[in-house]
C-alpha cells in the first residue's frame, strides 16, 4: 500500500471493522485537573467568545488558561498553588507513575471491548510522554524520561488491539506562550520558525521508535503541503497497514495571515457574528476536509447522515477528555447515551474513540469511567457481531411507534436492528426499513432464544414477541436473509 498515492490509498481493513477505540488524554494538566463547568466546548463560544478558549471545559487546556488573568482556572490556580508553574506539575505527575499498571489499562480496556487505544503522546503544553531525544529548546527536561508511550504500546499489542498515537502538532505553548482567548488567536498560534522542524523530528521518532498503527495529529500541521505529503508517505513506508486522521491542515497565506492583529480582529468579529445569528449551526467540532487522511473526526459531534468516507466520533465521558477532579457524576454522559453514540457511528460509517482521562497523582482511572466502560464491555460481550466487521445499509435509521430510536448495520447475510431503547410490550412496529430487505427472511433475538413474529406492511416492519425486550442499554434483533 506504501506504492499507492495518498489520495488513492484504500483504507486498512482493520480499521474499518474495529468500530471502537479508547482514546486517552493523561499528562501534567492531570496534576491541577481542573476546568469550568460551563458546558461543552462550542456552548462556550456561543456564550463568551471573546474568552472562549481560556474558559474551555478541556482541563488539558490549563496551561493556557491560567495565563489569562480572571479566568476560572486562573482564579483556581492563585488559590490552590500559589506561585507555582505550570512546569512545577512535572514532579507529581512522574512521582504518581510509581503507581501506574500499563497491563491494568490494556486489560480494562480489551474487556471494555475495545478494538483500538491512542494516547496522547505531546499535548498543547508540549510535554513528551517518552524519553524524546529531540530537545526541545524553550523548555529544558521538558520530556518523561519513563517511556510511557512504549510501556503502553507493549500492553496494549500484548492484549490484541492496535495502538496509535496522538501528537499535538498544530499548537506549542513552549514555542508559542502567548495566551490564547478568541478561536482567532487558537488558530493563529501554530508556531514557526523552529517548531516545524521540531515536530516533524518528534513525529519521525514516534514512527520509527513504535510503529504507531494509527498517526493522529491534532488542530493543524506547521509546514506546508509537500512536507506533510513526504511526512506521511515517510509513515505509509514503515507502517503500511497504519491510519491517520484529517487534523493535518498544512499552513496556508490565509494561515499565516491571521498571524496579523489586524486580520484575525476581523476574523473573529465574523466568527462571533455567524455565531449569534446561527448558533445552531455551532455544535461540537468537525475538522475540515483536507488533501491527505484516512478518517474525519468529528468532536462532541456526530454526522446526520451515512458517510462515504470513513470517520471516527470522538468524546470525553464528560465535557473534558483530560481529568476534571471536580466532576459529578452527573457530569458524566450514561453508559447508554456513550453506548448509542457508538452503535449511532456505526450505522453511518463511524467509529467511536471514547476517551479515558487518568488522574495524575496516581494513575488511576476514576471510577466513574471504569463503570462505564465495563457496561459497554458487557454489552458487546453479547452483541458485538452487530457491531465489530458490519456494514452500513441503504438507510441508517428508523423508529418505532413509540419513539425509539432504531439504527441498522449488516454483513452479507445478516441484518441488524439495534433499538436504543425499549419499546413498550411485546407488538410494535418500526417506521423506516432498509429497502434491500426482499420477503424472505427470519428475524430472532441475536441470542437465537426470543422467537419473533414479523412482516411488512408498506414498507414499515411489524413485530411479535415473546416477551418484551429488557437490555436497559439496547437490543439487537437480527434479520438472517434467506
Amino acid at each position: 500500500m506504501a506504492d499507492i498515492p495518498l489520495s488513492q490509498r484504500p483504507l486498512p481493513q482493520w480499521f474499518e471493522d474495529a468500530k471502537f477505540g479508547i482514546f486517552i488524554h493523561w499528562g501534567l494538566f492531570s496534576i491541577p485537573a481542573f476546568a469550568p463547568k460551563l458546558g461543552k466546548i462550542s456552548d462556550v463560544f456561543k456564550s463568551d467568545y471573546d474568552r472562549a478558549v481560556a474558559l474551555t471545559p478541556y482541563t488539558e487546556w490549563y496551561a493556557n488558561a491560567i495565563k489569562v488573568p480572571g479566568s476560572p482556572s486562573a482564579e483556581f490556580h492563585r488559590s490552590n498553588y500559589a506561585e507555582q508553574g505550570y512546569s512545577d506539575f512535572r514532579k507529581p505527575f512522574l512521582d504518581g507513575l510509581t503507581r501506574w499498571n500499563p497491563e491494568d489499562w490494556a486489560r480494562l480496556f480489551k474487556s471494555a471491548g475495545a478494538r483500538y487505544v491512542v494516547l496522547v503522546t505531546k499535548h498543547h503544553d508540549g510535554f513528551c510522554l517518552w524519553p524524546s531525544a529531540v530537545p526541545n529548546p524553550y523548555r529544558e527536561n521538558w520530556s518523561s524520561q519513563r517511556d510511557i508511550v512504549g510501556e503502553l504500546a507493549s500492553a496494549v499489542r500484548a492484549q490484541g488491539l492496535n495502538f496509535g498515537v496522538y501528537y499535538s502538532g498544530g499548537i506549542d505553548w513552549t514555542f508559542n506562550p502567548r495566551p490564547l482567548r478568541t478561536f482567532g488567536d487558537f488558530i493563529a498560534s501554530t508556531p514557526g520558525g523552529d517548531y516545524p522542524e521540531y515536530a516533524t523530528r518528534q513525529i519521525h521518532e514516534l514512527i520509527d521508535r513504535y510503529r504507531p498503527d494509527l498517526l493522529w495529529n491534532d488542530i493543524s500541521w506547521p509546514g506546508d503541503l509537500k512536507s506533510l505529503k513526504e511526512l506521511l508517505e515517510y509513515y505509509y513506508a514503515r507502517v503500511p497497514e497504519g491510519v491517520v486522521n484529517d487534523r493535518w491542515q498544512h499552513q496556508t497565506p490565509v494561515a499565516r495571515a491571521l498571524k496579523l492583529p489586524l486580520v484575525r480582529w476581523g476574523f473573529d468579529f465574523m466568527a462571533k457574528r455567524h455565531i449569534r445569528k446561527h448558533p445552531q449551526s455551532v455544535d461540537g467540532v468537525i475538522p475540515p476536509a483536507i488533501p491527505y487522511s484516512d478518517f474525519r473526526t468529528p468532536e462532541y459531534a456526530s454526522f446526520e447522515a451515512i458517510q462515504i468516507k470513513k470517520w471516527e466520533a470522538t468524546r470525553g465521558m464528560s465535557h473534558s477528555f483530560g481529568f476534571n477532579r471536580n466532576d459529578s457524576e452527573e457530569d458524566y454522559a450514561s453508559a447508554g447515551a456513550l453506548l448509542g453514540g457508538l452503535i449511532d457511528a456505526v450505522s453511518k460509517h463511524g467509529n467511536l474513540l471514547l476517551n479515558v482521562g487518568p488522574r495524575g497523582e496516581d494513575a488511576g482511572i476514576p471510577q466513574a469511567q471504569r463503570e462505564r466502560l465495563q457496561k459497554i464491555g458487557a454489552w458487546l460481550e453479547i452483541n458485538g457481531a452487530a457491531i465489530y466487521g458490519t456494514h452500513v445499509c441503504s438507510i441508517a435509521s428508523g423508529q418505532t411507534d413509540d419513539g425509539v430510536e432504531v439504527r441498522y448495520t449488516r454483513t452479507a447475510k445478516r441484518l441488524f436492528l439495534i433499538l436504543l431503547g425499549r419499546p413498550e410490550g411485546e407488538t410494535f412496529r418500526i417506521k423506516g426499513f432498509p429497502g434491500e430487505i426482499g420477503s424472505d427472511f427470519n428475524i430472532s433475538s441475536l441470542e437465537g432464544n426470543l422467537p419473533v413474529g414479523s412482516r411488512l406492511v408498506d414498507g414499515h416492519l411489524e413485530l411479535s414477541l415473546e416477551q418484551a425486550l429488557s437490555n436497559e442499554l439496547a437490543n439487537v434483533l437480527v434479520v438472517t436473509l434467506i
